[in-house]
């Protein structure tokens, strides 16, 4: 039976060889260099890999390339399907089709052909969800019983927007951040909120962070991916010299072009916001997604009013020319 101390170090090395992976899909991914990552012996690595994410590493690794695809098929419209394939460490365009069809029961180009419609529904979702629970950001540093926020949906209907956000979106070039994060497994709504409150803000305000800028992202699009297996990412800027200690990891997110749009409103109603930006402005700004992560920007001290139940971030969509 594993301590805490060894759970947290377990979590530690097994997340950086997730991260890893998603930054080689196109190589073989050899067990020796992922056991090597991880810090473990090459017998009790596969082993070990499969116990804590209850699945192989093989069978990982397959997943992370066929959603990766199914991500970049609908981003990026002007990448070939081969182009695609090859990038997510397919042998060929045959191999990956067959995979594909396995998979999501349709062909690449057709998968292609409904991303805005899918695009739509998910963040409709989202915010059905969000609807029905607490926003994951607005309690970050407050407790239930201290914010009254408006806005939430009753009868949990379908999505109605109250009113149009018409958030002002320039086009910012955004730089690499260096930032320590803390990473969620499993269905996004309640679960990361739980995450931020017990585990990440407790972890900040022993670090003296409680003051940095803070990054929420969640990876996954769970239409495709099992809700056990969505990770989310609770991310907080650090320097260049500071050391994570065991329960978190360090990473650099991407800088480059992202549309960003300044949000103020309920907590509960950022995916309002979100519905606008995906729904209106990028069909008619000549942008397109990228396959960088988008992701709420916000400080953890002063994103919520506590007195309003105003929740103040910046929606941050990684874009390129179409």
């Amino acid at each position: 039976m594993l301590s805490n101390g060894e759970k947290v170090e377990y979590a530690r090395r097994l997340n950086s060889v997730l991260d890893y992976v998603d930054q080689h899909l196109d190589t073989s991914l050899e067990l020796d260099k992922l056991a090597e990552v991880a810090h473990f012996s090459r017998f009790h690595f596969h082993r070990i890999f499969a116990a804590w994410m209850g699945e192989t590493l093989g069978d990982y690794a397959r997943r992370r390339r066929l959603e990766t695809a199914a991500w970049r098929l609908s981003c990026d419209r002007q990448a070939s399907v081969l182009d695609i394939a090859l990038a997510c460490g397919f042998a060929s365009g045959e191999a990956f089709a067959r995979a594909f069809k396995l998979r999501f029961d349709c062909t690449p180009s057709q998968w292609r052909a409904g991303s805005d419609e899918r695009r739509l529904a998910q963040v409709r979702a989202g915010y059905e969800n969000r609807a029905r629970h607490d926003s994951n950001l607005s309690q970050v540093l407050s407790n239930s019983d201290q914010v009254n926020v408006n806005g939430i949906c009753e009868d949990g209907g379908s999505y109605q927007p109250r009113r149009k956000y018409l958030m002002e979106v320039n086009i910012v070039q955004l730089p690499a951040v260096r930032v320590a994060y803390q990473r969620y497994i499993g269905p996004y709504g309640p679960g990361v909120t739980e995450f931020w409150r017990s585990k990440v803000t407790p972890w900040m305000q022993v670090h003296g962070l409680q003051d940095q800028v803070c990054y929420g992202i969640g990876y996954d699009d769970p239409s495709v991916t099992a809700a056990d297996k969505c990770r989310y990412d609770a991310c907080v800027t650090i320097t260049e010299g500071f050391a994570p200690g065991a329960h978190a990891n360090v990473k650099t997110l991407p800088g480059g072009a992202y549309a960003v749009a300044q949000f103020n409103g309920p907590a509960t109603a950022v995916n309002d916001a979100w519905m606008e930006l995906m729904r209106e402005y990028l069909p008619a700004s000549g942008m397109q997604c990228d396959d960088r992560p988008c992701f709420e920007q916000f400080s953890a001290n002063s994103a919520l009013d506590l007195q309003t139940g105003i929740f103040s971030c910046l929606l941050c969509i990684p874009v390129k020319a179409l």
